[in-house]
């Protein structure tokens, strides 16, 4: 072989080296693969195992019907030790609940799967005065699936033994429910709760005791696939709706949710701490102590014929397994309101699951709004009272602003004649930049900002936005009455339609209305003190346009949000009856006239205009010789 030759090999056998050692799958990829391959396999012995089944049933129908009974069970437990193996005694049991009762909470755990078949809250009722039930029955599934002695076997189909028959505890105290499927010989699979007096967190251990010699050689994971129906528990389905999803945290801290819009698949490769089933006010989630190994999925489903069922949300997850002859994977549930206090005090992010807003938005919630609500919540006010104390305190903090933006209007109002006539100067001249310039040269004479209005609104905009996420998220307002409002969560209604208005609804929401009027009334006298403000001209149409549109938009949404509008509105034309007092127009437009008489040192902006009109070819005037 020559040189060439060999070097060319040489390099051939690098390059197949490194493409095959910064190609090879992580991990994750490979538990996914794994985790691919097994649902595969599990679908054709879950096949294989009902045809058995099914022959083995076709046996004992055909058996005479004179034969003794004690053959006819003999059959059937053939049958199910065939289904199961060693889960076979399992498969037959007694159907019933164990009751697992504190002060906030009661949950009914099912024989039949040993998991939560139902929790109510017992300090929440259903908008229709009905017990508040996060979910019941056959809307939750819960259910560890895995291969033990060539049979897929589920959870859900076996017949748990509790240890007694139901706790109860009260303040301070704290008591366990073991859940045990038995496998025979000393093997077993525990579900263990841990209840506390007055906590909506129950603790939730999987042991698993000698499963090294039930699980397959190769199995390194077992499947959990939960799985929950959300009922309807509030007035209007829709906002349900847009308020349900799937939220979930990994381990790095970062929280994230699936659309609340639309039905969203979303699958996993790196750890997950939590997962959460989120309604508009409460919420079930499954902590997992050490983590959730990869891979994990989660899917939201939404029927539009149901009524009764908001959305449904399913997760498959991935526990480990490393053959020991006792293992125990530790989680928590959490079962209780969207209340940030109470989330944020567990310590571990649940409080992302009330959507605050962004950035600054959710800084105006968490460090503004929230503390006001939770320091007046304990005088017994009606949250109508709360919400105008809410609404006077962010109008106080404004007011120096809001009084610099009304100096500003008046200082415009009272230039208005300058400025048409200056109009009228360059009225048919295809000049603007010259008209521009000398409009800023005249608002420099007399020290005034046309932008000086602006200042309030866009100091404001982040409170309305916040408030926006806040109210139709907040439970401290769910069911809260007020004036002829039934819950200040949701919205109201003076008058049902017996039809149905496209993008407006089938009923009359006397806040909204009462919003969209102060805010026209608002809009007309902001441009009436703004005219000549030519900024303030060229947005006319749109600042008349969206009331009109919020008419539509809010008719449905949290009637609170709409009675904090009107509110802000009407103290808004209280401060500007104020400032009418003490800003006198006649002494404004004299001290603009002496402003114009002083020299005035060009802005930045100014000298940019200028410069920009240079470029074009165009020279100022000169100023002319007295």
């Amino acid at each position: 072989m020559d040189k060439n030759s060999a070097i060319g090999l040489t390099l051939i056998l690098l390059i197949f080296v490194g493409f095959s050692y910064f190609n090879q799958p992580s991990e994750e990829e490979v538990a996914a693969a794994k985790h691919s391959q097994d649902s595969v396999a599990a679908a054709q012995i879950e096949q294989q195992q009902a045809q058995e089944m099914a022959v083995v049933k076709e046996a004992i129908t055909e058996l005479p019907t004179g034969l003794d009974t004690t053959l006819t069970d003999s059959a059937a437990q053939v049958a199910l030790t065939s289904q199961f193996g060693a889960f076979g005694a399992a498969a037959k049991g007694e159907d019933g609940v164990v009751v697992l009762e504190n002060d906030v909470l009661r949950m009914e755990v099912s024989r039949k799967g040993g998991h939560p078949l139902s929790v109510q809250l017992k300090d929440y009722r259903t908008h229709d005065s009905l017990p508040l039930m996060l979910f019941e029955g056959e809307q939750n599934r819960f259910a560890l699936e895995f291969f033990s002695q060539n049979r897929r076997i589920s959870t859900q189909d076996l017949y748990f033994q509790p240890s007694n028959e139901g706790i109860t505890v009260t303040g301070d105290g704290e008591r366990n429910l073991s859940m045990r499927l038995n496998a025979g010989e000393g093997r077993y699979l525990e579900y263990v709760y841990t209840l506390k007096g007055n906590d909506y967190m129950v603790d939730f251990d999987i042991n698993l005791v000698g499963f090294d010699q039930l699980m397959e050689r190769n199995a390194t994971s077992i499947d959990l696939h939960w799985r929950a129906d959300m009922p309807s528990q509030e007035k209007s389905l829709k906002t349900q709706q847009e308020s349900s999803t799937v939220y979930y945290r990994f381990n790095d801290g970062e929280v994230d949710y699936l659309s609340e819009r639309k039905d969203e698949k979303q699958s996993f490769v790196n750890r997950l701490q939590w997962i959460g089933f989120k309604q508009q006010f409460f919420s079930t989630v499954l902590i997992a102590e050490s983590g959730l190994e990869p891979p994990s999925e989660v899917e939201t489903i939404h029927d539009e014929a149901s009524l009764d069922v908001v959305k449904t949300c399913d997760a498959r997850l991935t526990l480990p397994f490393a053959h020991g002859a006792m293992e125990q994977v530790a989680f928590r549930f959490y079962f209780g309101p969207n209340h940030y206090k109470t989330l944020k005090s567990y310590d571990i992010g649940l409080e992302h699951l009330i959507p605050l807003g962004w950035g600054i938005f959710g800084w105006v919630n968490k460090y503004a709004v929230i503390p006001v609500f939770n320091l007046l919540s304990g005088t017994g006010w009606s949250y109508g009272i709360i919400i105008l104390i809410l609404t006077l305190l962010l109008k106080l903090i404004l007011a120096p602003f809001t009084y610099k933006s009304y100096l500003s209007s008046a200082k415009m109002k009272v230039l208005k004649p300058e400025i048409e006539e200056l109009n009228k100067k360059f009225e048919g001249k295809d000049d603007p930049m010259a008209k521009q310039q000398a409009t800023m040269a005249l608002y420099s004479k007399a020290g005034v900002n046309p932008m000086g209005g602006c200042l309030p609104m866009l100091l404001q905009m982040p409170i309305l936005i916040a408030m926006f996420r806040f109210f139709p998220s907040s439970i401290e307002l769910r069911q809260q009455p007020f004036l002829w409002a039934e819950d200040l969560s949701s919205y109201d209604s003076v008058l049902s339609l017996p039809f149905e208005i496209p993008f407006y609804g089938a009923h009359v929401s006397l806040f909204t209305i009462l919003m969209t009027i102060s805010t026209l009334i608002y809009t007309h006298k902001n441009m009436a003190m703004s005219a000549g403000n030519p900024q303030m001209e060229q947005m006319k149409w749109m600042m008349y346009l969206m009331p009109f549109t919020m008419l539509f938009w809010f008719n449905s949404y949290a009637s609170g949000l709409s009675y904090y509008y009107f509110l802000a509105n009407m103290v808004s034309f209280g401060q500007t009856a104020l400032f009418q007092r003490f800003v006198d127009e006649d002494k404004l437009h004299k001290q603009i006239q002496e402003n114009k008489k002083k020299p005035v040192k060009k802005s930045g902006f100014q000298k940019r205009l200028e410069d920009m009109a240079k470029s074009r070819g165009y020279e100022a005037p000169k100023p002319k010789k007295k």
